[in-house]
Parts: structure tokens; sequence; C-alpha cells
């Protein structure tokens, strides 16, 4: 067989695997497979670049299948978020009001996935619908499509109950997420803020094979209805969804009393900073369904489990500089850069230092060490600064009037002309006017790249803001 009769056969074969794969929802060979017939085709197109078409499987992101952004379906179950609770005391305080109403409660403890909500719906052991959470009441977004490509969603299960549905979690990898910002920063394109936001963004794809290229997982984490079989305990269910190769959240401690919840709580807390993907909190849950039922709902939450919220997670590191940056408006915000560090499963190095009130009032220079946080375990931020730390000769941050002179390439002229940026304060704003600086001829740029004069780094300061010396 000729070169070119053997891409063009390869290409027919792979499509026909595509079509099977993302359309039909019925392979025929493993994902191993196809990605050798796969890297087939790529090396032979290498080595013969004038049989390239723009139709092949390989100048196309992946497969033909797309949902439809925005179609609504009816929850069978409401998608209900969960009362958080932050102390021990709280926790404590729900476990004794289980025991007052239940006759002698089991708890399941577990972890609770930083991720989106999802809902799969089986009947006779086929996957036939899943749904975000959307307004967790009423209705939530088809995303059938692109649950099929994620790697832990059974498309068939080994059992075919009249009906099952179940609830889990999606996430990303720290692995997966590194991955994704990587093609990010080499295509140029924005970077996701964080696991959680990449694995939002991923699940509400149009295109299905972008959805599998990111690699999604999810665990489940509670059976919402079933028809044909029926289950006494969560632990129970659990128990069975295993066996159908279901992945359930990985680990769970059944307890009896408040002491041991506790137990289960802070056990969960020392694992959470050496897990590969991020948790948010531990989860509290009646284990009977028949007490669940007992105790039902409010309009927001059940009123038979509880999250509980640790406290957000500090790390010391080193104060390397402090950036400028000026808004549109003038204002001048100040950022800290440091050492990296892991928070909340992924690596920072810069944090907000708001203006100059918030400096003083730290009293922080370069060289200190710091203590950060994430907020709400996204946003990382300053805590402290540990003054005994301190070195010798570190350099305070005090507040400005002046920056020093300049340089910009002239847009009308050649050569540089010199400018100089005032400033009020950290906090206020440029005293020079725009149409001051634009009298002077160098017009059609939009911003200059300044040295601050007290060693505060670079920053990109809009020409509106300067003004020619």
């Amino acid at each position: 067989m000729e070169i070119q009769e053997k891409i063009e056969a390869l290409r027919k074969e792979i499509e026909y695997h595509i079509e099977r794969y993302y359309n039909q929802d019925d392979p025929e060979i493993t994902d191993y497979e196809y990605d050798q017939k796969m890297n087939e085709l790529k090396r032979l197109e290498k080595e013969h670049p004038e049989y390239v078409t723009s139709d092949s499987p390989t100048q196309k992101v992946g497969g033909s299948a797309k949902r439809e952004a925005g179609v609504l379906v009816e929850h069978n179950v409401p998608m209900l978020s969960l009362q958080d609770v932050f102390d021990r005391g709280e926790v404590e305080n729900f476990v004794a009001e289980m025991k007052k109403q239940l006759d002698d409660p089991e708890f399941v403890v577990e972890y609770k996935i930083d991720g989106l909500s999802l809902s799969l719906r089986y009947e006779y052991g086929e996957l036939k619908l899943a749904e975000t959470r959307g307004d967790g009441i009423q209705y939530g977004e088809d995303v059938t499509a692109n649950a099929k490509v994620i790697r832990d969603v059974k498309k068939k299960l080994k059992d075919k109950p009249e009906y099952l549905e179940i609830r889990g979690e999606v996430y990303m990898t720290e692995a997966d997420f590194e991955k994704v910002n990587e093609k990010q920063e080499l295509l140029g394109k924005k970077l996701f803020a964080n696991p959680r936001n990449c694995a939002a963004g991923t699940l509400r794809q149009l295109d299905t094979a972008v959805t599998k290229e990111r690699g999604l997982s999810m665990f489940i984490f509670n059976i919402q209805d079933a028809r044909g079989i029926s289950f006494e305990t969560h632990t129970e269910g659990y128990e069975y969804l295993k066996k159908q190769g279901i992945r359930v959240i990985e680990e769970y401690t059944v307890c009896k009393t408040a002491d041991e919840v506790w137990a289960a709580i802070e056990k969960i807390g020392e694992n959470r900073g050496k897990l590969p993907y991020d948790i948010d909190g531990a989860v509290v849950k009646i284990n009977r369904f028949s007490d669940r039922e007992k105790l039902g709902a409010t309009s927001k939450v059940p009123r038979w489990a509880v999250a509980y919220k640790y406290p957000p997670e500090e790390k010391e590191t080193k104060l390397l500089d402090i950036e400028l940056s000026v808004g549109r408006t003038g204002r001048i915000t100040p950022t800290a850069v440091f050492e990296p560090v892991r928070l909340c499963g992924t690596s920072v190095s810069r944090a907000t230092l708001h203006n100059q009130d918030f400096i003083d009032e730290l009293d922080i220079g370069i060289g200190d060490t710091i203590v950060v946080y994430k907020s709400g375990e996204i946003i990382p931020k300053v805590r402290r600064v540990i003054h005994e730390k301190r070195p010798a000769g570190g350099q305070k941050i005090r507040d400005t009037e002046c920056l020093s002179g300049l340089w910009c390439k002239d847009g009308t002229r050649k050569g540089y002309r010199r400018y100089q940026v005032y400033l009020t304060k950290l906090s206020g704003t440029v005293r020079t006017p725009y149409d001051q600086f634009c009298r002077q001829g160098c017009y059609g740029h939009q911003r200059i790249w300044c040295h601050l004069h007290y060693g505060a780094g670079t920053s990109w300061i809009s020409q509106r803001h300067c003004r020619y010396l």
C-alpha cells in the first residue's frame, strides 16, 4: 500500500472510532488502542507533510460531539448545599441534636471534595442524564455529553436496577491542573486560577473533546434515589457502588460519639495537605437513610448533615519585593512578592497589600518573614509579619510623594524622552492630568515600563499619569 493510501485508510479508521466514542457512546477499542492509531497517523504525516490536510483528525481538537449550552433539566431530587460549621463546639451541638431526635444514630465522616456537584441518572444500568446543581432546587444544566468522557463516570453498570440517581463531585487533580495551565501558557491563553475553576470551565465546555483531554475526575458521595434496589445505610450504598466500579469518597469513618466524630475530622485535616486533589472541609452525615427521611430538610440544606470548614492554611515565607500597579483611575495597588509556598494544594508567590495604610499596619519590609494564607481557600493574603525574624538592615516600605525620573520611547519623535510620575500616596492618585502630558507630543503609547524608586520592583504605568521633564 502506498503511503498516501495508508494515511487515508488510517484517517477513516480514526474518524470511525471518534464517531463511536463521542457521538454513539459505544467505543469498540480502548483509549490506549485509539492513542496508538493517532500517534501512527501523526508520525506518517510528519514524515510526509505533503499529504497533510485540514480535515485530518490530527488537525482537529477532537471529536465532533458538541453539547448544547444552557439546556436545563428538572431535578428529580433537589441538589441542596450543606450547613457549614467552624469549630468543635458546633460539631458537638450537631451530634447532640441528632442524638436527641434519633434512636442511636450513626455518623459518617468523609472528605468534602473541592469541586462542583454533578448528578448522574441511570435507567436499567445505562447512564441517561448528567446534570449540574444549577439553582439546587428546580433546574440544573444538562452536561451529559461531557460527563460521558470523564474517566470516573461509568456509562454502564454491572447491575441493571430500574432507576439509580447518584450525586458526586467533579474535580481536577493537581497534576492534571498543571498540565492544562502549561498548555494554556504555550498557547498564550489565560491561565486558570485554581483546579476548581478549571474543572468548572471544563465541565461546561461545548466541545467534549476538550473535556476529555483535560482529564476531569469524579467522586460519588451520595445515593439520591433508587428504584428496584434498596439500601439501609449510606455505607451500604457505597459498597454497592464500589462493586459497580464507581469511585466513591476514598476515606470515610463510621462514628457513634461526638469524640469519635471530632477525631475523624482531625485526621482528615492532618491529611488534606498530602492529597493529590483539593478538599475544602469534612462532611458529617447521618448513616441510616430512614433517619435522614425522618429529619428531612429546610428549603436550603438537609438537616441530617453538616460541613466542617477547616481554619485557613497558613505558611511562613520570605518577602522578596513589593510591586506597584496603577489602575485606570490612578489608584495605586501594592502587591507582595514572596518565595513560593503551597497553600491548599496550589503554589502561590503573590498577594495583595491593599494600600499604604495596610502596609503601615503590618509594619512590613523587604526581607521580612511573613505569614500568608488563603482566604476562602482561593485568594492568597498576608496575615502578619514575624518581626522577631526581621533581618538586620531590612528595607522598610514608606509612602512616597514622587517617583524618580523614568524614560520612555517617544511615540512621534525618534529617541527617548524623560518623564516623571507624581503620586500623592500609594492609596491615592496621580497628580498630573492627562491633557497636560499629551501636549508634550508623545502620543500613541498606552503604557511605560518604569522602576519604582524605593526598590518596589517594576510596573506598567499609564502615560496619562506622566509628564515630560
